[in-house]
């Protein structure tokens, strides 16, 4: 009888990169390994995965194809790549110790939500993690905000300080367990501990104790600062409108809306009309704060966001959370830990000084906090989800180069500040660290701008950065070292929704916004720009007008309403909302600035094109917040109107879309008593039909909208209808925001296109 030779053992070396580590990557690998009959081993590096199997030829295409099919559900493949070694004459299968050395190239996960596994248990009486605030696994838990250095394990990470017990040490080192490797892995007897404080930092409960009061100081109508996963929240209860007015007066909020947190997706849907996508966002490991339109009949007191029919509501993003939300039974704010323009606390003693007369207590926790993280903010628009507010959740996902790219750090813009760093061949961006505008914000700015490169054990050779001289940004890049790059700031803007959309070929570039510095020296906002190779041309943009008081416009939409008129030769219509809003003598004052151009910079700005017609039509002359004028707006628009009005095109290098027809034609039906709701739906299609217009005159078949005037659901639905309509693909944001937090993406990929 004749045997069948054995088959020849082969060896091969596989390195996975892409979010590897920290989602249970290694048991898989450990379990496919042993279920095939494979020998060899596995190990974190600071590129991603590396494995060597030794076996049977047919073993081992059957474990290169089960590796990417039956990935872990965090993971997120990027490559694979392996190559055929001699064999090695390994005996068993073991998980080797991480190996730090080489290039810093892995990606980091985000911090997730807790998965089903760890809710069951951390509901469950006869667990040991029973009401446990921070068990986690694998497949969930803190992972950015927590993080060191790399490659990612537990000596790398704040958890370094908490030994573990002998039965959570089991579960770290037993790769069938779904804590094999969880770096936040702990317990009750190992673990993080929760403490209540007073506003002095007494300390009046522990552990469960802890909760349970701090769920009853919110009945009270107290107002706690929670240290939540990347830093402290403000908590109160969101039926209270005696609660919600004072912490309006304490954090000095005067209108903008709260985010509210809610125990189920039941509540939510008591509270907010839903769509399919929208619930699958409430429900994902990301839980971002997601813009959903409230109900009619909500319960939810107006006081959480006046004069807004969105509201931004989030599922727990914490067992802290759900625990809290378990003991509370109904609706509480959950607003970010900080005054007004300032970063969120991530400290417990830091949050005692900033939030003093703010908060009544503080339920801390003593896990550090490595890096601060707010609550990511999405809304569907369009059919598909588009990040506003990237950090919780999302932040530092790569987006993903084709090529290798050099190592340039990127600065971002003033306002929603982020920063992006590019190794190897992905681009690492930040969590947003916000508005530029406090000591606090500085601080938080620096710590992210030197966070990333030495997570990445990277030195920049290129620091790319905005055009405007005075940016906090901008003055930063020019005291680091390397090359430097400027970069302006719609261009940045445009080349980041390519880069969102993973396209790098021409297109035409709508970059509407608030504020940007041009190459001309004037305020930009209106743009329309073709990418040509290494830079851009500026096809066209909206009529330039003055802007009385400069910055104070942003605040004011009245101004930017009187600077409007004056361009239209109105100035003197006392009939005009705006212009009433003026004494004689200001106006006198007011004319004469504009006159000689006296603090009143000349803008193309779209978003102060809204702010005008706001004013104009009566919705809003000051601001409390920034583009609050432009959302009441958006919010008014009545349905179902197809109208649009009249505007000019000057043909011309660069084309002018002039908007003084649109102007007259609203001021013509505000004399006939339109009604406002309609006048701002038609102004929105007009806004649309300029899009197209330039479309046709650019005869470019991809356009892109970007900036955060494209933040209105209400303007880029109609844009992007329109553009279809007509035969053109609009691309528009996704992962990352349209807004100045996308900015930092821009800086770099236009950066790379210009050298």
């Amino acid at each position: 009888m004749t045997h069948a030779a054995p088959a020849p053992i082969e060896r091969i070396r596989i390195l996975v990169r892409g979010s590897v580590q920290g989602v249970g990557f290694r048991p898989l690998v450990h379990r496919l390994a042993t279920e095939l009959g494979l020998v060899g081993w596995a190990q974190n590096s600071s590129q991603g995965l590396v494995i060597e199997v030794e076996g049977p030829g047919e073993a081992l295409g059957r474990f290169l194809s089960r590796l990417e099919t039956e990935r872990p559900p965090r993971a997120e493949i990027r490559e694979i790549r392996h190559e055929t070694l001699d064999p090695e004459g390994y005996a068993t299968f073991e998980i080797r110790a991480s190996d730090s050395s080489g290039a810093k190239t892995a990606a980091i996960l985000p911090d997730i939500a807790p998965c089903p596994d760890c809710l069951r248990e951390l509901f469950d009486p006869a667990n040991r993690r029973h009401r446990y605030p921070f068990i986690n696994c694998t497949n969930c838990g803190p992972r950015f905000s927590i993080i060191e250095s790399l490659p990612y394990d537990r000596p790398a990470t704040s958890m370094k300080a908490f030994g573990l017990c002998p039965e959570c040490a089991h579960e770290y080192h037993d790769p069938t367990n779904r804590r094999f490797h969880a770096q936040p892995n702990a317990c009750p007897v190992c673990g993080p501990r929760l403490a209540l404080w007073d506003a002095k930092g007494k300390t009046l409960a522990e552990c469960d104790d802890a909760l349970r009061q701090a769920a009853d100081a919110v009945r009270s109508g107290a107002i706690i600062a929670l240290k939540g996963v990347g830093g402290f929240q403000l908590i109160v209860d969101a039926r209270n409108e005696a609660a919600l007015a004072t912490l309006r007066h304490r954090k000095r909020r005067e209108e903008k809306p709260f985010a509210i947190m809610m125990a189920s997706i039941e509540d939510v849907r008591r509270e907010c009309h839903t769509s399919l996508m929208e619930e699958a966002l409430l429900l994902s490991p990301e839980a971002p704060i997601v813009l959903l339109r409230r109900r009619e009949e909500a319960a939810l007191p107006p006081a959480v966001a006046p004069g807004n029919p969105l509201l931004g509501v989030m599922l727990p993003s914490s067992p802290l959370h759900y625990l809290l939300l378990g003991e509370l039974r109904f609706p509480i704010v959950a607003t970010s830990g900080n005054l007004t323009d300032e970063p969120i606390c991530i400290d417990e003693h830091e949050a005692l000084e900033r939030l003093e007369g703010i908060a009544d207590f503080f339920l801390i926790h003593d896990r550090p906090i490595v890096r601060h993280m707010d609550d990511s903010i999405v809304r569907v628009v369009a059919g598909r989800e588009m990040v506003f507010r990237r950090a919780r959740g999302y932040a530092p996902r790569p987006i993903h180069s084709m090529g290798q790219l050099p190592p340039i750090l990127a600065v971002g813009a003033h306002l929603k500040n982020s920063v992006a760093l590019s190794v190897g061949s992905e681009i690492f961006i930040s969590q947003h660290i916000g508005d530029l505008a406090t000591a606090q914000a500085h601080a938080a700015f620096h710590r992210a701008a030197s966070d990333l490169p030495r997570l990445y054990d990277t030195t920049p050779a290129i620091v790319a950065h905005d055009l405007h001289p005075d940016y906090v940004s901008t003055r930063f890049a020019m005291g680091a070292e390397g090359r430097k790059i400027a970069v302006q700031h719609h261009w940045a803007h445009v080349v980041s929704c390519l880069g969102d959309n993973g396209i790098e070929g021409p297109a035409l570039g709508v970059a509407w916004d608030g504020t940007g510095f041009g190459t001309d020296g004037t305020i930009w906002g209106g743009e329309f720009l073709r990418s040509r190779g290494k830079s851009f041309e500026r096809v066209a943009h909206l009529r330039t007008f003055r802007l009385p008081g400069g910055d104070g416009a942003v605040r004011e939409p009245r101004r930017s309403a009187v600077g409007l008129l004056f361009e239209c030769d109105l100035f003197e219509d006392r009939s005009l909302a705006p212009v009433q809003e003026f004494s004689p003598g200001n106006l006198t004052l007011l004319r004469r600035m504009l006159e000689r151009g006296i603090q009143s910079p000349v803008t193309s700005s779209a978003g102060r094109l809204f702010d005008a017609v706001a004013a104009l039509i009566g919705v809003r002359q000051i601001a409390s917040y920034e583009g609050q004028a432009a959302m009441e707006l958006e919010f008014l628009a009545a349905p179902g109107v197809e109208e649009s009005y009249v505007f000019g095109l000057t043909d011309g290098r660069p084309c002018i879309l002039d908007w003084e027809p649109t102007v007259v034609s609203v001021l013509e039906d505000l004399r006939n008593a339109v009604s406002p709701g309609v006048i701002s739906a038609k102004f929105h299609n007009t806004l649309a039909e300029m899009v197209v217009a330039i479309a046709h005159y650019a005869g470019e078949p991809r356009i892109a909208l970007t900036g955060g005037c494209f933040q209105n659901g209400l303007l880029l639905e109609r844009a992007v209808q329109r553009l279809r309509e007509d035969g053109f693909e609009p691309l528009w944001h996704r992962n990352i925001p349209p807004n100045d937090g996308g900015i930092a993406l821009g800086q770099i990929l236009a950066a790379i296109r210009e050298l």
